[in-house]
């Protein structure tokens, strides 16, 4: 109903009625319980779920998350047990009206984002409501109410009882809003950013060099670059998050500030943080891989032909422009590699590579046992291929000779950067 009153497309439909589970399963062909304790069924129509919940209270919440009982009841009650004012008004299809039993229209109108009832009660309830309500204010570009507000703060540290496959929903949702950094801000003014992400909190007051960064310290930095992201991924924006968490720890005064190494500090660090958000296995390689690349972009136009042409075809190159981008527009603003690598990359994308002088079969027929250097050795040879350092299958071979041997390295050869020889 908020949705809709607020004239925004519904992303899900929450039906409630004073039906019981047993009628509304005998009203329907197919139906599952699904929380039959809680009086939720799902009616299946054309193949389409849609939870059917019966008018209900509940009992003293113990954990933090559930009740301790559960009884039917009137529509009233039910409204009185949810968690803010604006999530509590039922709409009546029969007589097309507005049931508010807690003035949440009022609030839809002055743009609030208010507990129904007591502020603490409600947060006891359920710890997630906590996180929600900063997610909700951003969502709808709402306030947070002041005695909810107050109330956040002061058991903001509760949000640490919630499991982090819920914690990482709600932040997740919070980074793709378009609001994302007024939330990453609102999290810290309400203490739950120190409880949930304590590296990024972290950030703030950390000063930076003004000749490269004028906008300020770690944590505006990082909040400017969200906001100068486009419609991102949940990886671009986990990233961007996370891209310069390595800056606090690397943190250091010589001849003026430095943070040396930070950007592989920063991908350890992320690396553990997304393992600890539960993010998946993929998503946690891919946000990882972009905080420990996103200076690279800056070498591009120093690098060879050869080794710019593959770095610009790495799959990710999308999300790693976005992100340096982000950067530079939430710094000195100098966009000036971010555009000759989008020129490079439209090159690119015109230009088919050549045809391969070698084969991973050739490098086999040499000598070399098959293994996972396989890709980077042939990408080292490609590399070579495309600076004009080899043009033909035999100088192609040469050329790995020269370098390798069947069993180890040859002579006092070096082997490509990131190329070792197969055992």
């Amino acid at each position: 109903m908020r949705d809709l009153l607020l004239g925004r497309e519904p992303h899900d439909l929450d039906i409630v009625t004073a039906a019981r589970p047993e009628a509304v399963t005998a009203l329907f062909e197919r139906t599952v319980a699904i929380g039959q304790e809680f009086g939720v069924v799902a009616v299946v129509l054309d193949g389409h779920p849609y939870q059917v919940a019966t008018f209900r209270r509940e009992g003293p919440y113990l954990d933090g998350r559930r009740p301790s009982y559960v009884e039917y009841a009137d529509a009233r009650a039910d409204v009185l047990r949810r968690d803010f004012t604006v999530n509590a008004l039922l709409y009546d299809p029969f007589t097309r009206t507005v049931w508010d039993f807690v003035d949440g229209r009022g609030d839809l109108d002055q743009r609030i984002i208010r507990t129904v009832g007591d502020p603490t009660e409600r947060f006891t309830e359920d710890w997630l409501r906590l996180l929600r309500a900063v997610r909700f204010a951003i969502e709808l570009e709402f306030s947070i109410d002041p005695a909810t507000f107050a109330a956040l703060r002061s058991l903001s540290s509760s949000i640490a009882g919630t499991s982090a496959e819920r914690i990482r929903d709600e932040l997740l949702r919070l980074l793709l809003a378009p609001g994302r950094a007024d939330g990453v801000r609102l999290l810290e003014s309400t203490g739950l950013l120190a409880v949930i992400l304590p590296e990024i909190a972290a950030m703030a007051g950390v000063p930076q060099p003004p000749e490269f960064h004028p906008e300020g310290d770690v944590l505006t930095h990082t909040c400017l670059a969200l906001q100068h992201l486009e419609p991102p991924t949940a990886v671009l924006a986990v990233a961007t998050l996370l891209h310069d968490v390595g800056k606090p720890p690397t943190f250091s005064v010589a001849d003026r500030i430095r943070f040396n190494d930070h950007a592989e500090v920063g991908a350890t660090m992320a690396e553990a943080i997304c393992q600890r958000l539960r993010l998946s296995a993929a998503a946690t390689r891919a946000a990882t891989v972009l905080v420990r690349d996103h200076l690279r972009i800056r070498d591009l136009p120093r690098m060879r032909p050869g080794r710019a042409r593959q770095f610009l075809q790495r799959p990710d190159i999308g999300d790693l422009l976005a992100l340096h981008r982000a950067d530079c527009l939430a710094s000195h603003g100098d966009l000036e590699i971010y555009h000759w690598a989008l020129r490079a990359l439209t090159e690119v994308a015109a230009t088919p590579p050549p045809r391969r002088l070698i084969t991973g079969d050739d490098l086999i027929a040499i000598g070399y046992a098959p293994g996972p250097l396989f890709a980077e050795m042939l990408e080292a040879i490609s590399a070579a291929q495309e600076e004009g350092e080899i043009t033909t299958p035999e100088e192609a071979r040469a050329w790995v000779r020269a370098r390798f041997a069947a069993g180890g390295p040859s002579g006092d050869a070096e082997p490509p950067r990131g190329v070792e020889p197969a055992p």
